[in-house]
């Protein structure tokens, strides 16, 4: 038994077929799982990188029946019942891909070369160093501010372009107001652009009103119902034409499983590239194969006939669960069941006492209580004591005195989307 990916669904296949009848093995290219919807608290000097990542052998290093394979699959020898590594191949009799997703950039040019994603930990740790190399060189230069140097654009209004927006503005406030950068923060701009005519299409009207509110007291600037249509290195250039100065692009416009092994292993697909299952979560053709998570078109279930599910964490947790479970089923005789989802509602965070939390019997809850929510809810879905202790330190703390944060710079060198943008001559 392979289970490909340890994220949130490949981490709950293997969960659940850990003690049981069938020998696992997880293969994943990174040896530790991260905690993505905290992603953007490390890239805005919130929470380290450590905070949010756990080593994968620590998960399992008691179990005895499932081991970890540290390489990157390249592809699945169907014939042969084989995945693919870059390092040699490995036999399987049943299969789980939970390969996840990666950022979808549209085609639009230079998007991929001169924005920053946020998927992994080496992202977040990338635009933390570049967001705090910029507040250091503006403060020795203020005159780079006119330059676009203290602007900084997200793209996208989901969860997350509205969380990155949010955390932005409150790293501003607090490297003036603790820091002690010299730079009026008034200069500091984070606008956040979406095609869309309003924020957080998953949620309803009044939370996506609400978050808009939000923002707006934070000094967030919304470019609703404007499209991106260029990105270079000095500004972003909108579909009317007009440019904004910025050498900052932080790109939360949405996912694909583009170049993820999901578009390789010739199954079909559906819109958007999310490999095609069927109502257990097995691949066409391959009766003892699943895909599940982001990588996978899951159906929602009975309740919803044809609709598919988000790309969400509880989503791919428990498509992971179900499709470990028909494997026990298989090896103990049992027929297939129908994956059905079980909608616990959504949630994001806008800053510091500000959040929105829509529950499925329609019930919303916002401000401090949505916050404190999302905070609970967050810590029990952390992998790791020491990870729950540290972050729920850290917040407490910050909630405090808005002190705390690793705002430190640790790469070596800049990133190839920070140039050192020179001061203006004479």
């Amino acid at each position: 038994m392979v289970v490909v990916g340890a994220g949130f669904a490949g981490l709950a296949a293997a969960r659940t077929l850990s003690g049981g009848p069938a020998e696992v093995t997880l293969v994943d290219q990174r040896n530790f799982h991260t905690f993505q919807p905290l992603l953007y608290e490390v890239a805005t000097a919130g929470l380290d990188p450590g905070d949010v990542a756990y080593p994968i052998r620590a998960v399992f290093g008691r179990s005895r029946t499932v081991t970890f394979r540290n390489a990157a699959v390249t592809g699945v020898d169907w014939q042969a019942g084989a995945v693919l590594l870059d390092d040699g191949r490995l036999p399987f009799d049943s299969l789980i891909i939970a390969s996840g997703a990666t950022a979808a950039y549209f085609g639009i040019p230079g998007a991929e070369q001169w924005s920053f994603p946020l998927y992994t930990v080496a992202d977040a740790r990338i635009l933390r160093d570049h967001l705090l190399r910029r507040l250091e060189q503006v403060d020795a230069h203020p005159e780079l501010i006119d330059a676009g140097a203290l602007t900084f654009v997200v793209v996208g209004g989901g969860p997350t372009g509205v969380e990155v927006s949010g955390a932005l503005a409150e790293l501003l406030d607090v490297a003036v107001r603790r820091d002690g950068f010299g730079f009026d923060r008034s200069a500091a701009r984070v606008i956040l652009v979406d095609a869309l005519d309003r924020l957080l299409t998953p949620f309803g009207t009044s939370g996506a009103s609400y978050a808009a509110r939000a923002l707006g007291r934070r000094s967030v600037e919304l470019l609703l119902g404007r499209r991106v249509r260029r990105v270079e290195g000095s500004c972003v250039e909108l579909d009317d034409g007009s440019r904004i100065a910025t050498h900052t692009v932080v790109w939360a416009g949405g996912v694909t499983v583009a170049g993820t092994l999901a578009s390789v292993i010739g199954t079909p697909t559906v819109t958007g590239g999310r490999l095609e299952v069927g109502e257990d979560l097995a691949l066409p053709g391959h009766e003892r194969a699943y895909a599940v998570g982001d990588a996978a078109a899951v159906p929602w279930g009975p309740q919803r006939p044809g609709a598919v599910c988000p790309q969400l964490a509880q989503v791919a947790i428990q498509s992971g669960h179900h499709a470990a479970t028909q494997v026990l089923d298989q090896i103990a005789g049992r027929p297939p069941r129908p994956f059905r989802y079980r909608d616990k509602g959504i949630m994001a965070t806008i800053g510091r006492r500000a959040a929105i939390a829509e529950l499925p019997n329609g019930w919303t809850v916002r401000g401090t209580a949505g916050w404190l929510a999302w905070l609970l809810l967050h810590l029990v879905y952390l992998v790791g004591f020491r990870n729950k202790l540290t972050v729920l330190v850290n917040w407490s703390w910050r909630y405090l005195s808005w002190t705390s944060g690793p705002r430190i710079i640790v790469g070596a060198a800049a990133d190839r989307r920070s140039p050192h943008v020179p001061p203006p001559g004479p």
